[in-house]
């Protein structure tokens, strides 16, 4: 590992948060291809497979930026020990009535309970801040969890794919339940290094959504989203028709590996001028990679395409997390984060479901049309909230106590 990433955990306690954090996230990209995986082979009706993912998926952007709200208020250990069995326990209900063939409304209603699974990214991002605020090494821990994410989302799938495919129907999301409870009763146990809580009198009980800047970012993160969502479904559909569908899995991961080699990269710079311009930039560069995609005639080049789209998504999301820093007061800061997360959720819902409606209607090829689409829709939105992100914050109660010069001089 390279000397600025080693130097992260000479912080007491940062490698006990960060390995609970990377157990804690698995179940992010495991428990709903999981489902999918269980409820297809248990009862072959992949439109419910696909319709108790999405549950998930929208129940979590539901519940998720609440949970994060209560845990700047009142704490992580007291807030997310609650949620997680909230969210085992309907796991558990899901997997025993999948198993049992109880009732579709029984499954619905144990796949929204899963929702409640906290957002274990934004609450070690509020770890770091915690350590690192304010200094250099803040961008470089974002860097990392960056890379963690992308490592989750490369053999997470692949993980709670294989053991369901060759143990049993229910092995996949049963791991990631098992993921979840070690990773978050791991982490709450760790007192030393779990960020103040902000009581609600001390911020007014102000939303982090109320601020204009954080706004942009959750709804260029919708549209980027659907890029995800939407590549994710037409590149299964298009290796089902080169003849190969089981190539789609490694295509994926090529997408996931570019991200992961940018954001190591991306970490070990030391970046000047203005954050909000490398955003802006960075949403381009992903609207611009995904026009090649028009041009797909095979896995081949596919496979090429998408890793070099993958460059550019680590490198904005890091940016991203500084941004919210700076946008958010620090009484918000997991709420900030974890607003992000539930656009790009909401936003995998949407492209997952439009890139299906394409591909039925004009075949895989046509279908990264939505991509493309979307990541124009992300640009304009960048281009739009700019100003928003460049206007200069007011020093607000419970912000971090780093500003930055632009900062000082607008609050003198």
């Amino acid at each position: 590992m390279a000397s600025p990433y080693r130097a992260l955990f000479a912080a007491p306690g940062s490698k006990g948060f960060s390995a609970a954090g990377f157990l804690g996230r698995m179940p992010l990209s495991m428990m709903g291809i999981g489902v999918v995986t269980m409820i297809s082979q248990l009862t072959g009706r992949y439109g419910l497979a696909g319709a108790l993912s999405a549950t998930i998926a929208l129940s979590a952007a539901v519940i998720g930026p609440q949970i994060s709200r209560l845990v700047d208020r009142y704490g992580q250990r007291r807030v997310l020990r609650p949620a997680s069995l909230v969210a085992l326990a309907a796991a558990a209900g899901l997997l025993l009535a999948a198993h049992f063939s109880r009732p579709d409304w029984v499954l619905f209603a144990c796949a929204a309970g899963i929702g409640a699974v906290p957002s274990l990214g934004a609450m070690i991002r509020a770890r770091w801040a915690a350590v690192y605020g304010g200094t250099p090494q803040l961008h470089t821990a974002y860097s990392f969890e960056s890379v963690v994410d992308e490592v989750c989302f490369i053999f997470g799938p692949i993980i709670s794919i294989a053991l369901s495919t060759s143990w049993f129907p229910e092995a996949g999301p049963l791991l990631a339940a098992g993921f979840l409870a070690v990773g978050v009763f791991w982490l709450t146990a760790q007192r030393a290094t779990e960020p103040e809580p902000h009581p609600r009198e001390r911020h007014g009980g102000r939303t982090a959504l109320s601020s204009p800047g954080l706004q942009v970012l959750v709804a260029a993160f919708v549209a980027t989203g659907t890029i995800f969502g939407s590549i994710d479904v037409v590149t299964v559909a298009f290796a089902e028709e080169q003849g190969h569908k089981a190539a789609a899995s490694v295509v994926l991961a090529l997408y996931a590996a570019g991200s992961c080699l940018a954001g190591l990269v991306f970490g070990l710079l030391r970046l000047s001028g203005a954050p909000e311009r490398r955003w802006l930039l960075g949403i381009c560069a992903m609207a611009l990679s995904m026009i090649p995609l028009l041009l797909v005639g095979n896995l081949l080049f596919l496979a090429v395409a998408l890793f070099v789209g993958g460059l550019s998504i680590a490198p904005t999301m890091i940016t991203t997390m500084g941004l919210i820093e700076r946008h958010v007061p620090r009484a918000n800061l997991t709420e900030g984060m974890t607003w992000v997360s539930t656009g790009l959720a909401v936003g995998v819902a949407i492209g997952s479901s439009i890139g299906g409606w394409v591909i039925d209607a004009a075949g895989a090829e046509a279908g990264y049309g939505v991509p493309v689409l979307s990541g124009a829709v992300a640009a304009a939105v960048g281009f739009l909230g700019y100003r928003r992100l460049v206007r200069p914050v007011p020093q607000r109660g419970g912000s971090h106590e780093h500003h930055t010069e632009r900062e000082e001089r607008h609050v003198a």
